[in-house]
């Protein structure tokens, strides 16, 4: 990838000025593309290129700056490519609008802590994470979260009632976290000028521009914190700097593709392969006939996934729907069966689904609420179902009983837990 090098008029005079200002921002500027639009709003990100529309010279000479750095952060932690990624994990169920209210959010943050000037009202992550959250904004805020963690929990469905009036139309139920990011960022005046772009892990190349992209930034923070001023100075306390995760649902493919390997078991019904060639060339060289080798089948005509839900509480209906569809996908592409087992202190009910009906299926169970939690009796149902693995959505807050013998046993995490003491750990909160 070679230097896309500044081709905007408007905005040459404000990324001068940067990279003299800042030397992580300004190295920063030269690794992305910059045009001039003839429409649109003052400054705007598509993937590797900001495009500055007329408003942008309409501004004041540091209301410039912040803002084509805000849209060089926009570009450098691939703020576009992760929308994509995170648009192809979640579906119809994805705000494009809401994904870029949490990554301004976090950038305008960013910018005022290094001690830029934006246009003002300006959206901030201490506005989000206070009045759509409900959560203290402290100054560590910055490195505990990163775009794609504060969007899932703005995602979230929203918990108890609020005192008052609620929403126009919702009577006094509490807004959704959603509903408050949006009426916060309208008050903040905010617009969309983030698009999605082809994820990533999609391409070779885009593989290849996210790895350089970490190399950019490692040099450019370190150039910033060696001169002692700029972003360089607070890029340490960034966590959306960090590496992304992996999401939950690609370890799970993952995981359940291997415990759905189909196995093989021997079968008397007919023979070995080899066998029937050695025994018809007994037979042409009148040699004596090697003795009868049994052939091999699959291990089950159809490999079982035991999804067992915790029927406690720990599960909220969002997660079980993510969790349901990404579960039914992998069923349909190894032609698997699921048995959907609703537990608490003991097995509440079992229910085979059709991974192509399941959404219809899932809208008639009665969910049983309350009691506690006991592991042993859902992973024994999936051992009486001669299941393949068994997959277990929970808080982890229960006796688990013996290890079950020849099941691969998965464990969706909906909360931070201790290990148990057997199965593999899969964290739902990202």
């Amino acid at each position: 990838m070679t230097a896309p090098g500044i081709h905007s008029d408007r905005a040459r005079p404000a990324l001068t000025r940067l990279a003299s200002d800042d030397p992580a921002l300004g190295a920063l500027a030269l690794w992305c593309a910059h045009r001039d639009a003839a429409e649109g709003p003052p400054a705007r990100t598509d993937g590797t290129t900001i495009h500055y529309g007329p408003g942008f010279a309409l501004l004041a000479p540091h209301e410039q700056v912040g803002l084509a750095a805000h849209h060089i952060l926009h570009v450098a932690l691939r703020h576009g490519p992760r929308m994509g990624a995170m648009a192809q994990r979640l579906g119809q169920g994805f705000d494009a609008a809401l994904y870029g209210i949490a990554a301004d959010a976090l950038i305008n943050e960013t910018l005022l802590a290094a001690q830029y000037a934006l246009p003002r009202p300006a959206l901030t992550l201490q506005d989000l994470l206070q009045q759509a959250l409900g959560l203290p904004a402290g100054p560590g805020a910055l490195s505990e979260w990163d775009v794609d963690r504060l969007y899932l929990q703005l995602a979230a469905p929203a918990t108890g009632k609020r005192k008052g009036k609620g929403r126009k139309g919702q009577g006094g139920d509490s807004p959704t976290p959603a509903q408050a990011a949006h009426d916060v960022a309208a008050r903040a005046g905010f617009a969309p000028d983030l698009s999605p772009a082809t994820p990533d892990a999609d391409s070779p190349e885009g593989a290849d521009q996210a790895a350089q992209w970490r190399q950019h930034v490692t040099r450019a923070m370190e150039a910033g914190r060696l001169a002692g001023r700029g972003l360089g100075l607070i890029g340490h306390r960034l966590a959306d700097l960090a590496p992304p995760r992996t999401p939950w649902e690609h370890v799970l493919r993952r995981l359940l593709a291997r415990a759905l390997l189909p196995g093989r078991t021997q079968t008397h019904r007919r023979p070995a392969r080899d066998w029937i060639a050695s025994e018809a060339l007994a037979r042409s060289t009148l040699a004596p006939t090697p003795g009868f080798r049994p052939g091999t089948r699959r291990a089950v005509d159809a490999p079982r996934i035991a999804l067992a839900i915790d029927a406690s509480g720990s599960v909220n209906a969002p997660l079980l729907h993510r969790f349901l569809s990404e579960t039914s996908g992998i069923a349909r592409r190894v032609m698997a069966e699921i048995h959907l087992i609703a537990f608490d202190d003991g097995v509440r009910w079992q229910q085979r689904l059709d991974p192509a009906r399941w959404q219809s299926q899932l809208a008639g169970l009665d969910w049983p609420r309350g009691g506690g939690t006991d592991f042993a009796p859902p992973l024994a149902a999936a051992q009486a179902l001669h299941a393949s693995v068994a997959v277990v959505l929970t808080d982890l807050e229960g006796p688990f009983g013996p290890a079950p013998r020849g099941l691969p046993v998965i464990w969706g995490l909906t909360a931070a837990a201790p290990p148990p003491p057997f199965g593999h750990c899969l964290q739902l909160a990202d």
